[in-house]
């Protein structure tokens, strides 16, 4: 049952994940609208401990346990790829609110129960978390844009890259969701279907697959918006980098840190016009704690959340496209 309007909406974390212990966890401490009262671990020890050095006042050693708890409104999901939908489902029949981190499911077919699911239960919010889109940069580029700041867009080319080569890291193993297309490329997709408002209609992509782990440590490929193609490139084997640029013919716009934003400096939003630039910096904020305050007011009062289940697989969609046109070594239509 969610709380009443005038109380925190009540959270519980499924796992003690990297990313919910140093990001979501301290995003929902900082909002007047959320609080962290539950986490759960297959390791009973594990959650107690981390439950604790988090100041959480229950630990589970069980996910379907603290589904079933009646202290908790909604449920963060950072789980390995593969657990993403089964325990989504799980906790929408639980009743409970969904924040699940992207990608929402492995492919278009693994989405399809989740998406029953969703419509079986019309009283319960499920949101995929693409922190990236709740930060004012990306508003603001899109109005730019929009506004015809730089004329017809010509390109976009997306960027984002990383270094892991840990045997043990679950992006590094197959057959779970591993690889670089579905962790960081998952964003260059999302940030050009963003900008440009559409789907494209092809695309054109290829994996390079590491031999020791046997998932794609990096990709790149083309997408066919019709008047425009937007180019990306993804890895977790280079060096840290991320960036997008959109090429007009009037000027162009440049996203510095597009997708992982500091939380303690403002982003730089660089506009070149008439042989002029101009940076434009935004607010200091966290993109995590905007992501949790936008879910939780569309609880609250009862509104659709701002990015919604089909934006997530229509970006699945593509991403399955560049999957196919690896293995058909050509161009393949996004159905």
């Amino acid at each position: 049952m969610t709380a009443p309007m005038s109380e925190k909406l009540r959270w519980g974390v499924l796992s003690t994940a990297k990313i919910a212990r140093e990001k979501l966890i301290p995003a929902l401490r900082k909002s007047q609208l959320n609080e962290v009262v539950a986490l759960a671990s297959r390791d009973a020890s594990q959650a107690t401990k981390t439950a604790e050095s988090l100041g959480i006042p229950h630990a589970f050693g069980d996910y379907d346990e603290l589904l079933q708890s009646d202290t908790v409104d909604v449920i963060y999901i950072p789980l390995p790829n593969h657990l993403h939908v089964p325990w989504a489902i799980r906790a929408i029949e639980a009743g409970k609110h969904v924040l699940c981190e992207k990608p929402i499911s492995l492919d278009t077919d693994d989405a399809a129960p989740l998406l029953r699911a969703v419509a079986e239960n019309p009283g319960v919010k499920v949101m995929e978390a693409f922190m990236y889109r709740f930060h004012p940069q990306w508003s603001l580029a899109k109005q730019l844009l929009d506004e015809g700041r730089i004329g017809k867009i010509n390109s976009i080319h997306a960027m984002f890259t990383f270094f892991n080569k840990d045997p043990e890291n679950v992006r590094n193993k197959p057959g779970i969701g591993g690889g670089s297309l579905l962790d960081v490329g998952c964003y260059c997709v999302s940030s050009c279907r963003y900008l440009l408002g559409r789907e494209p209609a092809r695309v054109i992509g290829s994996l390079n697959i590491d031999s020791t782990f046997g998932i794609d440590g990096s990709a790149n490929g083309l997408l066919d918006f019709g008047e425009v193609r937007t180019s990306f490139y993804c890895s977790m084997q280079s060096e840290p980098s991320q960036r997008v640029y959109v090429s007009g013919e009037k000027g162009s716009i440049t996203l510095e840190f597009p997708f992982y934003q500091p939380d303690d400096c403002a982003a730089r939003v660089i506009i070149h016009h008439d042989r002029v630039s101009e940076i434009v910096e935004t607010e200091v904020c966290d993109h995590y704690s905007l992501q949790v305050d936008a879910l939780a007011r569309s609880i609250l009062d009862d509104t659709p959340v701002p990015t919604p289940l089909s934006d997530a697989v229509a970006n699945m969609r593509v991403l399955e496209a560049i999957f196919s046109s690896d293995k058909q070594a050509g161009w393949v239509t996004v159905a």
